[in-house]
């Protein structure tokens, strides 16, 4: 239990960051090099780019492979179903409870 909130905490942390759900968005439709990531993102450091992917990759939001001389960072749909279920189970609470709302108002 206590490993399923630390990774719902860094999956939900990491997606505070515009740039990170961009860099997701990316590599969500295909694969990309981190140079490739940084030349999109040209006003931020490729430093700050590989930063970005690190937390991440520390979500375990996406996984960096080496391919020769370069990083290839790929998505991993296992860490979003996570998000995806937790905000599922909310959801259908309130929606629940917005239900039973409109049923005493009427």
């Amino acid at each position: 239990m206590v490993e399923y909130t630390i990774n719902l905490n860094s999956v939900f942390s990491s997606l505070a960051d515009e740039t990170r759900r961009d860099i997701l968005r990316r590599v969500s439709r295909h694969a990309h090099s981190i140079g490739e990531l940084a030349e999109v993102h040209n006003s931020i450091s490729f430093a700050a780019v590989a930063k970005h992917i690190a937390v991440l990759e520390h979500a375990q939001l996406v996984h960096k492979k080496r391919e020769g001389r370069h990083q290839i960072i790929s998505a991993n749909p296992k860490a979003l179903a996570l998000a995806m279920s937790a905000l599922d189970t909310y959801k259908k609470i309130w929606d629940a409870r917005l239900d039973t709302l409109d049923s005493l108002l009427k």
